[in-house]
């Protein structure tokens, strides 16, 4: 399974078929090319190719679907616990721009220290496996493929397991990896001495894989009392593992900071952040930025989290972010769903491209508040980097608790995180290495005494084993599986009537999981609504219901409950009545088409009828009507009787006929359609007019079956009218 065609969903089980047979075809981050796009009447500054397939943003509609994609690689983190179904939203979000995919926790889960089969357990992350870092890989082959563009797939190198990690991910085609021995230490409480050796061992290993390598210094901001008084240590935290990694070997075009805004609105947003990220940016201009959503200030409101997303993405475009990350709300109340990936991925690429070009028009002083406060937290870093030195190092600033402490430095507050240099998990198990010592193996970090057995394999050490995994992946031993009650297969076998497309069922995370979300609003105290809400869910016949935001509109007036629970029936495609698909020319074709045709259009709602709203909207131009077309028209208004419908439009040599109806007791909208074809009948101009009803309870089936050409319900757009006028006069007056 090579190539994929959009209409095709993606077969898990031939991905996972012969996977000890497959390698991955490349290694290495791949960064976006990076030009000057035309895209219809636009030009893009900042901005890359387009995608060979994609979904487009919903208001392109109104610009024939283009769908620009911005400089900056995109990042989605996707971590469900079910690799399987990951596949399929990976997929998804490679349609809407992502390049850079992460495979990143659920809650609960990073906090594993071993390896089981030399596979890792809680990378950072979720628990992964060799089999679900290959089949993942292995499916991203086929989405890049899919769309036109390297996908970049990413973990975590942490825990005490990171060398064993960095082997893995090299040998497995993943092309970049958080990697922070500081990140070990504070946050893990992962032994100091053992946390720097390991990230030595994993970071050469990283540097021959070419991965791109990003760091966790974000974490003391988002673990901070006051998140934006650590401003300077986020400084300082960046330098000492940057440098690290550029002394072991990594690029500094592979080296990418994470970096995330410590404030959100409703603090004064901007005003706090973009010093720091100048300041950031000039300090570390040779590296790449990967800029993220702050999320430690964001609630379950998926509002909230938007507003803070884009706040961000303004900063990003005013520093310049290489890669852009799309936090969704699932760090605010774990539901890592499709929806919110996408909703975040959207949000990334229309801001971006919305910014286009934004410094060629706006200029970042560099006289008054900015650049004081800029230059301040540089000099608070430098500060601070100095006391460290003269305390003795990094393991004796840690052992002081400078580090995130919420005191803005040099004041101090005395509530930073405090490590011993012989403790944490790990302590006591370096070991200095013999003199003998030797590791005929690529990318090992230190001496191994090679050219005692052979000087000329001291480049390449692992000719002297004639090849080890890196260059020989035949020799990694792959194992399938490890449980035989609880693997992949056995998730597969009870969702699998879902996976042919011929039933479904509601879903959010994984296939079938009937997980629904439903927004309530109740005139009462958040108490009693939240009380409410689970009890209207449970009517509903929704099981294990929870409430997953709250918020109050009043404090006795209002609140809206957003509650999710699971329907439990399956839904057969084959017994849905499908909404008929109506075709849709572009904006262009039917404006061309109307101005070399004779087309004007009589309109009004029927009989005693005097709704006047949905007709308005599919005629006049403000709304996207069939005047936006060029299309004339003539409005007769409301409670228009029938046949003044076709005396009318015999009158003015008018082509087609719009009739609105909504009233329907006593089935009126079914007589005045007949009604409306059986004048034109007798008035001999049946076969030259267009007959078109439209109404709430309108459906084409029902207007067809009642002599109209074609009819129109809910959800009418100007275009779909236009278009349908434009098909059906083609067919009347090119006979």
């Amino acid at each position: 399974m090579n190539k994929i065609q959009p209409n095709e969903k993606l077969n898990i089980h031939e991905i996972l078929k012969d996977l000890e047979l497959y390698h991955p075809k490349r290694r290495g981050w791949t960064w976006r090319t990076i030009e000057p796009q035309k895209i219809g009447d636009f030009t893009y500054v900042q901005a890359s190719p387009s995608l060979k397939n994609f979904v487009p943003l919903p208001s392109a509609r109104n610009l024939n679907n283009i769908d620009p994609q911005p400089d900056a690689v995109i990042t989605t983190e996707i971590a469900s616990g079910r690799f399987e179904d990951d596949i399929r939203r990976m997929r998804m979000a490679a349609y809407h721009g992502a390049d850079h995919i992460m495979v990143i926790r659920t809650a609960g889960q990073s906090h594993f220290d071993g390896l089981l089969e030399g596979t890792p357990q809680g990378v950072g992350g979720i628990p992964v496996t060799r089999k679900q870092l290959r089949a993942q890989r292995r499916a991203l082959d086929i989405i890049e493929e899919e769309v036109g563009r390297p996908i970049n797939y990413h973990s975590y190198v942490s825990g005490v397991a990171g060398p064993e990690i960095a082997v893995l991910f090299t040998e497995e085609g993943v092309n970049g990896a958080h990697q922070d021995p500081q990140y070990n230490v504070l946050y893990r409480n992962i032994n100091m001495i053992r946390s720097f050796v390991d990230a030595a061992e994993s970071k050469k290993i990283m540097a021959y894989a070419e991965m791109a390598q990003i760091d966790g210094a974000h974490n003391a901001n988002a673990t901070a009392r006051d998140a934006w008084k650590v401003m300077p240590e986020l400084l300082v935290q960046h330098i000492i593992n940057s440098k690290l990694s550029e002394k072991i070997g990594i690029k500094k075009s592979n080296i990418c900071l994470s970096t995330v805004p410590p404030a959100a609105s409703p603090t004064p947003d901007i005003k706090l952040n973009l010093p720091y990220a100048v300041a950031l940016r000039e300090f570390f201009s040779d590296y790449k930025m990967r800029a993220q959503m702050n999320t430690k200030y964001m609630d379950s409101s998926t509002r909230e989290a938007t507003v803070t997303h884009v706040l961000n993405l303004l900063i990003s475009r005013l520093t310049s972010a290489d890669i852009q990350s799309t936090i969704t709300p699932d760090e605010g109340r774990n539901v890592p769903w499709h929806i919110y990936n996408i909703e975040a991925l959207d949000t990334a690429k229309q801001a971006m491209i919305g910014m286009d070009d934004l410094l060629s028009m706006v200029n970042l002083k560099d006289v008054g508040y900015l650049y004081d406060k800029k230059r301040e937290i540089q000099e608070r870093a430098i500060l601070m980097m100095e006391e460290i030195i003269e305390m003795g190092g990094y393991f004796k600033a840690v052992e002081a608790g400078m580090f995130v402490d919420s005191g803005e430095y040099p004041a101090r507050n005395d509530d930073g995180i405090s490590r011993e240099q012989d403790g944490g998990v790990g302590a006591g198990t370096v070991v200095k290495r013999d003199n003998d010592y030797l590791a005929p193996v690529t990318a090992h970090f230190g001496y191994n005494n090679v050219e005692q057995y052979n000087p000329e394999f001291v480049d390449n050490p692992s000719l002297l084993i004639d090849g080890c995994t890196f260059e020989k992946p035949d020799m990694i031993q792959f194992i399938d599986e490890l449980d035989d009650s609880d693997n992949v297969y056995l998730r597969m076998e009870k969702t699998e009537k879902y996976r042919t497309g011929d039933i479904v069922k509601p879903e959010v995370e994984w296939l079938g999981d009937g997980t629904v979300v439903v927004d309530l609003f109740f005139p009462t105290s958040i108490r009693i609504a939240e009380a409410a809400a689970i009890e209207a869910g449970k009517k509903m016949n929704l099981l294990d219901v929870e409430v997953i935001h709250k918020e109050v509109l009043h404090p006795s007036e209002g609140t809206r409950v957003q509650i999710k629970g699971t329907f439990n029936l399956d839904i057969d495609v084959k017994s849905l009545v499908l909404p008929e698909e109506v075709m849709v020319h572009s904006a262009e074709e039917i404006t061309e088409y109307v101005k070399k045709h004779h087309i004007k259009v009589i309109a009004g709602t029927a009989g005693n009828d005097e709704h006047s709203v949905g007709i308005r909207e599919v005629l006049d131009i403000k709304h996207g009507g069939v005047e936006k077309y060029g299309i004339k028209y003539e409005y007769l208004g409301t409670s228009v009787p029938i046949e003044k419908f076709v005396d009318a439009a015999i009158e003015t040599n008018s082509t087609v006929i719009m009739m609105s109806t909504i009233i329907s007791h006593d089935d009126i909208h079914y007589k005045s359609m007949k009604k409306l074809h059986n004048y034109a009948v007798e008035k001999g101009v049946r076969d030259k007019l267009i007959l078109i009803a439209g109404g709430t309870q309108v459906t084409p089936e029902i207007a067809r079956k009642n002599y109209m050409d074609q009819g129109f319900g809910r959800g009418t757009k100007g275009i779909h009218i236009a278009s349908f006028i434009l098909d059906k006069h083609k067919e009347i007056y090119s006979k």
